[in-house]
């Protein structure tokens, strides 16, 4: 979908809030009212619309109720794509289905029914993540300066191979050198870097990062995760075909079957 951070025009987001209940609905309205980064609310009762407005309205975020009649917030999800989906806060009144949020990317998790506190707690989350992702068009443009030139490269090019990226935490911007990073993770058309014991949000979508990554160090061992091959401690099989790797910095993540030929291509062997 490509949504950037904010509006150029405003400087504010748009949000479009997800409920087919009008109370639940418009308690989220207004809180987002007293925010002053937020600029368009939007509002739909169902998933169908909910979808609709997505598509054609494109905002930057998204609260989206779990439980809806006929499509409900995880089919929305399903019905975008995870990677085109604009962030997401899924709301929910049973508290366990903040792990299957948490499964499909979302930012956060708000449980009916939720405090004034909970909520801002939440806009800190957003605004977090929209004060590291304001540096990707810099990124770029440092990029392109590196490579010697401002414009983007014009024709059937193959893209340049990253060596390093440029991202904000903790209020400091740094250049992050791609060896430096442990495994890439999926979040939607985001992704989290782990890089040094550390989680670094950054504005890519997985597949167009892992085109720009060094073939030889880097490989996709699912369709949600890269692994620097030099991080790998060990693998631990699963069942049919699948492993867990086992990552120096004590992370895990799996091998999938359908992405396990790609590992055994770098190593020269099966699995």
């Amino acid at each position: 979908m490509g949504l950037l951070p904010t509006d150029p025009h405003s400087g504010k987001i748009s949000v479009l809030v997800v409920d087919d209940e009008p109370p639940a609905r418009q308690r989220v309205v207004d809180l987002l009212r007293r925010e002053p980064v937020v600029g368009l609310v939007l509002e739909a009762d169902d998933g169908l619309a909910a979808v609709r407005a997505i598509e054609e309205r494109r905002p930057h975020l998204v609260f989206l109720d779990v439980q809806m009649p006929e499509l409900d917030g995880l089919g929305v999800l399903d019905a975008i794509g995870a990677e085109a989906m604009p962030l997401t806060v899924f709301v929910t009144a049973y508290d366990q289905h903040a792990v299957r949020a948490f499964e499909a990317n979302a930012l956060d998790y708000l449980v009916k029914p939720f405090s004034d506190e909970r909520f801002e707690a939440t806009m800190n989350r957003v605004r977090g993540r929209l004060e590291e992702l304001s540096l990707h068009e810099f990124g770029l443009h440092l990029a392109r300066m590196m490579a010697g030139g401002e414009a983007l490269p014009q024709g059937p090019k193959s893209p340049q191979r990253l060596d390093r990226l440029v991202v904000k935490t903790g209020g400091v911007t740094r250049f992050l050198r791609v060896t430096e990073i442990d495994w890439i993770e999926a979040a939607g058309v985001y992704v989290t870097l782990h890089a040094c014991g550390k989680e670094i949000f950054y504005r890519a979508a997985l597949p167009d990062l892992a085109d720009r990554l060094d073939a030889v160090r880097f490989v996709r061992v699912h369709r949600s995760a890269i692994v620097n091959i030099e991080s790998i401690l060990q693998l631990e099989p699963v069942s049919h075909g699948e492993f867990d790797v086992v990552l120096k910095c004590g992370s895990r993540t799996r091998i999938s079957r359908s992405y396990r030929a790609h590992l055994e291509e770098r190593l020269g062997q099966s699995l």
